[in-house]
């Protein structure tokens, strides 16, 4: 009694050791995990955001992991021990006997027949069903990143009708594959009472010629169930073995995604880079079919060019390109005469900042935003960033000032006051080229008349690319670019091509006519 009180209490110490260092260990791999996903969707190109949705990513960097991590917590521990236990079985029927030990043998060909059958059927329906939960999380994602719309249509019921189809897809798949899987373990159980009959069988006559006590066969009937028992363990643990599996191939599937060469042949100093910027016979399409057939022009260093064209022309493709988003298919893009291409991603994109028509800010202070770009920027330079992008009167309105957080995409403020914010962390950064996507779209006239003037400081001395739907903001541009589906159909300056009397002149009249 006292050696078995020993062994309870080095059991109680080794399983609790067990589920330190298991658990210890399993977290460190699905941290290792989520930061592999992380870093690999950072080199990822823009096509593959762009041909994925966001709730499917999302799904592999949350919910696979998480499958991954459950399966592994609730089944590792169980088949080291099933393991061991199976070995341990094993020697004591051997010292038993050996025929008899070589017919209970036969139950783990025959489950494994058995796992292996029903194992190929229904791993494809987990594979549907871990797709059924990236699908669900994207269609989630969608409604309630569109939820104003949703409420503002009245679409609430077509809502909840396209989420309930998508739901009951999942659950179909989920119930098939739990469904096919749960069948294994009656199966296996099946054999061991077949088994076990005829090892009863067999052992009654070993018993009879006195070669077996009996109480050595009823021991051994006992190691039966105990064989059965890590076996029947593994096969109730196939559902989450087969999802963990289905998981670990979407993991896998994203981490061996092509990603973007980021090294260049060339290493630029950027505080050299004066900013001329040449298209040479431009080739582009996003499909096989080309958008771009033949684009060429040429900016000099401090430059304003505007880029003015009906929606859908190429405007925001032709600064994709400049910004290596994409890659050309044919032609080059040359800043001082250097291939893009040729140029470190990081270094490249180091030389642009960027205004666009959607705001972007992070969950953080005002401050903290505005610094996006210069993580190193005093207090003084990010005051003076937003005075200059007139938004420091709107920021010294609010309780704690620059100190104020910003909640999810910003909501605390208003649109304008969003985009003003982008301004002033463009000043901030002093870039070499800016890149301005009607920056002043969410904001009234007078304030885009004060951001025009700080637009007109911040522009001296360097190259600046504006794409813009109202011509007035660019009559003073030095070069204009005419766009219409994916061509340059003019280029010239403001005066220059209202006398040619062609496409420019047509739509700056129908604006100001």
């Amino acid at each position: 009694m006292g050696i078995l009180l020993c062994l309870y209490i080095l059991k109680t110490i080794s399983q609790l050791i067990t589920s330190v260092f298991l658990t210890d260990a399993i977290q460190k791999t699905m941290h290792d995990i989520r930061n592999a996903l992380q870093k690999k969707i950072q080199r990822l190109p823009v096509k593959y955001f762009d041909d994925h949705a966001f709730g499917d990513i999302l799904s592999s960097v949350t919910n696979d992991v998480d499958t991954l991590s459950n399966a592994l917590q609730q089944t590792l521990s169980r088949v080291f021990a099933a393991i061991l236990t199976f070995l341990f079985v094993i020697f004591m029927m051997f010292s038993i006997n050996v025929w008899m030990a070589l017919t209970a043998l036969l139950i783990i060909p025959l489950t494994i027949l058995i796992t292996f059958r029903f194992v190929k059927r229904s791993q494809k329906l987990f594979d549907l069903q871990q797709e059924m939960v990236g699908e669900l999380n994207g269609t989630i994602t969608e409604l309630y990143g569109g939820f104003n719309e949703i409420l503002l249509f009245n679409r609430q019921k077509d809502s909840c009708n396209r989420f309930s189809a998508v739901n009951q897809k999942m659950a179909d798949a989920a119930f098939k594959a739990q469904f096919l899987s749960s069948l294994i373990s009656p199966f296996v159980s099946l054999v061991t009472y077949l088994t076990i009959g005829s090892i009863a069988v067999m052992g009654s006559f070993f018993v009879i010629n006195g070669s077996v006590t009996v109480g050595n066969l009823q021991a051994f009937i006992r190691y039966i169930w105990q064989i059965n028992d890590p076996l029947s363990q593994v096969s109730q643990l196939s559902s989450q073995v087969q999802s963990a599996y289905a998981a670990m191939n979407r993991i896998f599937t994203l981490l061996n995604e092509t990603e973007e060469v980021q090294k260049g042949s060339v290493k630029i100093d950027v505080s050299q880079i004066q900013g001329n910027v040449t298209f040479d016979h431009v080739q582009f399409g996003y499909t096989d079919e080309l958008l771009m057939k033949d684009v060429s022009f040429q900016v000099q260093s401090g430059q304003m060019v505007a880029i003015v064209g009906p929606t859908g022309a190429g405007k925001t493709t032709l600064m994709n390109l400049l910004l290596r988003f994409y890659d050309v298919n044919g032609g080059s893009i040359k800043i001082d005469g250097i291939d893009i291409r040729d140029m470190d991603r990081s270094d490249l994109r180091s030389l642009f900042s960027l205004v666009l028509q959607d705001t972007w800010l992070f969950e953080g202070t005002i401050a903290e935003n505005i610094a996006y770009g210069k993580s190193d920027a005093s207090r003084d330079e990010i005051i003076a960033a937003a005075k200059a992008a007139r938004a420091d009167f709107f920021v010294r309105t609010l309780p704690k000032g620059y100190d104020t957080v910003l909640g999810n995409d910003a909501e605390n403020i208003s649109i304008g006051q969003r985009q003003l914010l982008t301004i002033a962390r463009v000043m901030l950064c002093d870039p070499a080229i800016l890149i301005l996507d009607e920056a002043t779209s969410s904001v009234d006239t007078r304030t885009e008349m004060e951001i025009g003037r700080a637009m007109n400081t911040l522009m001296k001395g360097r190259t600046t690319f504006v794409i813009a739907h109202r011509l007035s903001t660019i009559i003073d541009a030095d070069l204009i670019l005419v766009m219409q589906n994916g061509t340059i159909i003019e280029q010239g300056d403001h005066k220059r091509l209202l006398q040619t009397g062609g496409a420019y002149a047509e739509l700056y009249n129908s604006q100001f006519a």
